[in-house]
């Protein structure tokens, strides 16, 4: 923190499956999470070049390398600290996607209609969805899994990361088949 109160912000940039992803936050959490359109997409998950990196960031670092190496593993951790000012607020918006991120979990989906009538407000659709747009912290507040009551995936990035959202899913089925099938073998 500066002497004047405010946040020092860091940022670190990751390769990623779904492309180079941006994270900035401070000393207390993470701020934001920037999925970068049409950059190059690798299989790893790591810093590019050397940034220096608060404890935080490094713990966002280290959850996401986890949710795209072994997604069915990431509920054992704990997530991330976020901190940004959205999410601090007593908004409606904020109050959307703490429901999002507490409520719907890896390889879940809901409709906007469901967790509007999870928020307490089944009329508020719209309002759901200008949430999810506005979600600072995609990834880990999941507005990738926010459907459309057709179970059509619908936009996501303003209609620019659709394969992207389709990718995220597809990715956590295929953790949820493979855990579920590693549980049967237990037995």
């Amino acid at each position: 923190m500066s002497a004047s109160g405010s946040c020092v912000l860091r940022e670190v940039t990751l390769s990623s499956p779904v492309g180079e992803i941006l994270l900035s936050g401070c000393e207390k959490g993470v701020h934001t999470i920037n999925i970068k359109l049409g950059t190059e997409k690798d299989e790893s998950v790591q810093p590019v070049g050397r940034s220096e990196m608060s404890p935080e960031l490094q713990h966002c670092v280290d959850w996401l390398q986890c949710y795209f190496m072994k997604p069915e593993s990431v509920s054992a951790l704990p997530l991330p600290t976020l901190h940004n000012p959205l999410m601090q607020s007593d908004s409606f918006k904020a109050h959307v996607l703490w429901t999002l991120f507490k409520e719907v979990g890896l390889g879940k989906t809901v409709s906007y209609k469901q967790l509007a009538e999870m928020i307490g407000n089944p009329k508020a659709v719209r309002a759901v969805g200008s949430a999810m747009k506005n979600n600072p912290i995609p990834l880990i507040v999941p507005c990738h899994r926010v459907l459309r009551s057709s179970g059509d995936s619908g936009s996501y990035m303003g209609g620019k990361g659709d394969d992207i959202k389709v990718w995220l899913l597809t990715h956590e089925k295929k953790a949820l088949v493979l855990n579920a099938s590693k549980s049967e073998k237990s037995f």
